[in-house]
């Protein structure tokens, strides 16, 4: 048992209380305690993404107690990689939050942040239902105290749609958790897996609804539609940095389902038939559709990365609605992607906004560091809109190419390909009003304030873009390693094994519960 695989979830956990008890009132020490820290979670998830390469499957026994009796860490290839994708993620994010100092803005943001990142690294290492649930109540918890900083009735007024939309998803979740163990006696992962195989045809109606409950829940972490409502003015009036680190938030969703459904409820358990054909995929491309014309019909621009996410989070839902080994590869590496993209472009948004009265869609005067600023919005957009030659482009050809062999094909290329002239449209509007026609309009009561934006700031969005930059190079390799990750999820025979650590015996009822 390694030590290692904790190391995630207890360095936050303890980084966080710490900056609160001991440098509250120091925003250096603050920063550079998170700093530290953050650095420290891309080392360890670095070196969980070696270990498990090879096909690994790594286990971690809170307090020694086997599953599924105990509390378990399970690292594969695909949490490692979360894991890593959520640290240098919050490492950008937090070089960009100390630029421009909007960590200083409001109390325990480096607190915060880093209760944050406690919640997201435990739902990707969480081998327990129960504790994805208590890991989505971190996250939802330390999101608001986020989502409002620095206040304001707007974001204030933002933040509590937020909350009560996902309080009633926590509902739905516990409603999910309820039947699942009144079914089968338990809520670890494996041993789930396990004991839902068994159960007959005659005997799936209980299941059945536990299952459907749990897409649920997690089509609302995703913001998948209809149950997107919150997620455009959230994330719309969240501070530029926390909108950024809110882009891993919904891939926390498509984790889940991802998870649960190649191992607890595959495609082929009687429990689940049709459920991703009949009801995911359809709702995967409304997603995809309505986010991609949220994009051309948005008045403001924070609004439109806002529904920009809806679209990328269909399509992603779009591929894993397929659920083939290839198709989910192609949504793993249009994960990494869009939270690359999503985030460089809310940051993009804030220093937009540092220099305008408003982020209205109409000419004003031109922003600080136009030059700049729009060069990275064109790469972010060329990215988010799927063009070649950043990574979009090869996200999305995979998932054509994985639709191809699909019953559904002339419908996905039809939406995807729509979609993606649509997006091109908006953003050109966007990109084109915010920077282009500034230059025919002369300072005056819409001038905003004028601050020349840091130079950690533009770094920090240069780096979101030079890794969608590197994604591309070596989309070769990082495409391999996603089809190795697909086909381990779909023999999740080495994951059940490890966890229960005694293969091909199932226990009963009668031996522990």
């Amino acid at each position: 048992m390694t030590h290692w695989l904790v190391a995630p979830v207890i360095l936050p956990a303890m980084l966080a209380p710490f900056i609160v008890l001991a440098a509250r009132y120091h925003i250096g020490i603050q920063r550079v305690f998170s700093l530290a820290g953050t650095l420290a979670l891309i080392a360890i998830g670095a070196g969980l993404v070696w270990a498990t390469a090879d096909g690994t499957v790594m286990l971690y026994q809170l307090g020694d107690w086997a599953a599924p009796f105990g509390i378990v860490l399970v690292g594969d290839r695909l949490s490692a990689m979360m894991v890593l994708l959520t640290a240098v993620l919050g490492l950008l994010v937090l070089i960009y939050s100390i630029g421009s100092e909007w960590d200083a803005r409001g109390n325990h943001f480096h607190a915060l942040f880093q209760f944050q990142l406690m919640g997201i690294m435990g739902a990707f290492l969480t081998g327990d239902l129960f504790n994805l649930f208590v890991f989505f109540e971190v996250l939802l918890i330390a999101s608001y105290g986020l989502m409002i900083h620095a206040g304001g009735n707007e974001r204030l007024r933002a933040g509590v749609q937020y909350v009560l939309f996902n309080l009633l998803g926590s509902t739905l979740f516990l409603f999910a958790l309820g039947a699942i163990y009144a079914e089968t006696g338990t809520l670890n992962m494996a041993d789930l897996a396990l004991r839902a195989d068994l159960i007959g045809e005659e005997a799936t109606v209980g299941i059945r609804v536990a299952a459907v409950l749990l897409l649920l829940v997690f089509a609302i972490k995703a913001a998948l539609v209809p149950l997107h409502f919150w997620l455009p003015s959230s994330y719309a009036e969240a501070p530029g940095p926390v909108a950024a680190l809110f882009a891993i938030m919904t891939k926390v969703g498509a984790y889940a389902i991802i998870r649960v459904y190649t191992m607890i409820f595959p495609p082929d358990l009687a429990a689940t038939d049709g459920l991703f054909s009949v009801w995911l995929q359809p709702a995967a491309l409304l997603s995809l559709a309505l986010g991609m014309i949220g994009v051309l019909a948005a008045k403001k621009l924070d609004r439109l990365v806002a529904f920009a996410v809806i679209g990328s989070m269909g399509m992603v839902l779009v591929s894993i609605s397929m659920f083939t080994p290839t198709s989910i590869a192609a949504a793993l590496y249009y994960i990494i992607h869009s939270t690359l993209a999503g985030a460089a472009l809310f940051l993009i948004v804030d220093l937009v906004g540092h220099s305008r009265a408003s982020l209205a869609l109409r000419a004003m005067p031109p922003v600080m560091g136009a030059a700049v600023i729009s060069g990275l919005f064109f790469a972010a957009a060329i990215a988010m809109a799927g063009l070649p030659p950043l990574s979009g482009f090869i996200g999305k050809l995979l998932i054509l190419d994985a639709g191809y062999q699909t019953g559904s094909a002339g419908l996905i290329w039809t939406v995807i390909l729509a979609s993606s002239l649509i997006a091109v449209v908006g953003f050109g509007r966007a990109g084109s009003t915010v920077f282009w026609k500034a230059n025919s309009v002369e300072a005056g009561e819409d001038a905003g304030f004028k601050d020349a934006p840091a130079t950690t700031a533009l770094m920090a969005v240069g780096g979101l873009l030079a890794l969608s930059v590197a994604l591309t190079v070596l989309g070769g390799y990082v495409h391999d390693h996603m089809i190795a990750t697909a086909d381990q999820l779909f023999d999740p025979a080495p994951y059940i094994a490890t966890v229960t650590e005694t293969p091909g015996k199932l226990s009963t009822p009668a031996e522990g519960y």
